[in-house]
């Protein structure tokens, strides 16, 4: 029989998901776990959301965060959705590994999602097991917090623990069970859900359930359906420009990985891009590249027009062909926006990355020519991207050396380097800025330590093979802290052997 969490392990949950969605999720209770164990506890997260930390690492909150306790005022549910995989369209996903517990009003007043992965089989499991295993779960909270250092709006993991029992994948692995934290778990794939069902009834609260968790302001707005849509489409479009700039791939942008909320979910077979190459693919599933680094601006447009076609029937009609037209024109006219929105996003953040502040209209032309060129350079040196914004940084501070010694042929940026300490001359005109300056804040913009792939891999297999923490807590410590100058952190900022990149392959975890 189920437990209730002691006093100490109270929370205030308000489950508006459960109350007003019925029929968009089952009901359902997390498997119980023989020997949980803490693998890690995000104590600042769970501060963050009213949480006692202390509590929740006791005997009595570690069954929590297993599954083997359900706390008082939990609602535990798997979501429905569909969703696009790889292009194809399964009309019902939904949470086959995953539980919602229910919602949190944090200390900003901000409502989060509490949800289990890797909690067992549900009704939407289609064939596996419902369980996750230590190495993927310890990624997506290594992967998550590393996001949120670097400032990209992300999905977070409060906790990790073991289950004390295997799971069998291609050999047996260590159990674990995640608890993540999102400011919603709605999908662009929880929209094709109830459209591919013809159920309006219920597409409709969700639109409305939507709108008063992430847009507020567009409540009774009689254009409010056309409003969600402009805001997701603004929403991933900042967040995928953040991406690009970054380095990250996400790997697996399926519409059910695609948020309303605009934050990264789903830290599977995720990777950076060391040597920077648009076409770079990581990922053992994406045989043809569809989700390759560079491809992801125009996969996050058609996943847009995805949400645009789920949304057409709640503000038009079928038989009114003239009404349906002009959605039709007006949701065209969102997606083929969303190119521009992404542009203006990356070119912002380039400019910063670049250590410019002003661009006059004339100019705007020539610092995306000056980025682009840069990213050319990259790419034809195999150059490691990170490395190489970070130490432009140097450069502005009058130290050319690191970044030169990035370069086979230290000769290389020579012509590039002279047409932007030009662009930085007319910037310092216009603002008054000096180097010194410009490189403090170029290094607030750059990291110098992203996880970095072999890291990452080298953290997990000592999680997993030899229970060994150590090698995961340490790499975790250097990513809270991307933009540190600090001696402590070289090893984190150097990237891997070329050979270990050429065959480096990321799983989905599931």
């Amino acid at each position: 029989m189920t437990e209730i969490a002691a006093p100490a392990l109270h929370f205030a949950f308000d489950n508006s998901y459960a109350r007003e969605l019925p029929g968009g999720y089952v009901a359902w209770q997390p498997a119980p776990a023989p020997a949980p164990a803490l693998l890690h506890l995000n104590r600042d997260l769970a501060d963050e959301l009213g949480l006692d930390a202390d509590a929740l690492a006791s005997n009595p909150g570690v069954a929590m965060l297993a599954g083997n306790v359900v706390p008082e005022g939990a609602a535990p549910l798997a979501q429905a959705y569909a969703g696009h995989q790889f292009g194809g369209f399964s009309p019902q996903l939904g949470d086959g590994r995953a539980l919602l517990l229910g919602e949190l009003i944090d200390r900003h007043g901000r409502r989060r999602d509490l949800a289990f992965k890797g909690s067992g089989r549900t009704p939407f499991a289609r064939g596996g097991d419902g369980k996750a295993a230590v190495g993927p779960m310890l990624r997506e909270l290594v992967l998550g917090e590393a996001m949120h250092a670097l400032g990209i709006p992300t999905t977070r993991a409060l906790a990790v623990v073991a289950t004390g029992e295997p799971v069998y994948r291609d050999r047996v692995l260590p159990g674990a069970v995640l608890t993540r934290v999102a400011a919603s778990h709605l999908r662009v794939g929880s929209f094709q859900y109830f459209a591919a069902r013809g159920d309006l009834d219920t597409l409709r609260r969700l639109a409305e359930h939507a709108i008063a968790r992430h847009d507020l302001a567009l409540a009774g707005d009689p254009d409010r359906v056309f409003g969600l849509l402009g805001a997701v489409a603004g929403r991933q479009a900042a967040l995928v420009a953040q991406w690009m700039n970054v380095g990250f791939i996400h790997g697996v942008m399926n519409t059910d990985n695609t948020t309303i909320s605009g934050e990264t979910i789903d830290y599977g077979p995720c990777a950076f891009v060391e040597a920077y190459d648009p076409g770079a693919v990581f990922s053992s599933i994406d045989h043809g590249g569809r989700y390759a680094f560079g491809n992801q601006p125009q996969v996050a447009r058609w996943n847009i027009a995805r949400l645009a076609e789920a949304l057409l029937p709640l503000v038009a009609e079928p038989d009114d062909e003239a009404a349906v037209r002009r959605a039709v024109e007006r949701a065209t006219e969102v997606v083929d926006a969303f190119p521009a929105r992404v542009d203006t996003a990356l070119r912002a953040g380039q400019r910063a990355k670049l250590g410019l502040r002003h661009a006059a209209p004339a100019e705007a032309d020539g610092d995306a020519a000056l980025a682009d060129d840069w990213l050319a350079l990259l790419q034809r040196e195999r150059a490691d991207f990170t490395l190489a914004w970070r130490r432009l940084a140097d450069v502005a501070a009058g130290d050319e050396a690191p970044l030169r010694a990035l370069f086979a042929d230290t000769r290389a940026p020579d012509a590039w380097l002279a047409r932007w300490r030009a662009r930085c001359t007319a910037d310092d005109a216009a603002t008054g800025a000096d180097a010194v300056e410009r490189a403090a804040r170029m290094r607030r913009v750059n990291p110098l330590v992203i996880p970095r792939n072999h890291l990452v891999e080298e953290a997990l297999a000592a999680a997993s093979d030899d229970a060994d923490l150590a090698p995961f807590e340490h790499l975790l410590a250097a990513v809270r802290r991307p933009f540190d100058d600090d001696p402590a952190l070289a090893r984190y900022a150097e990237p891997a052997a070329s050979a270990f990149t050429a065959c480096y392959r990321t799983f989905c975890g599931t």
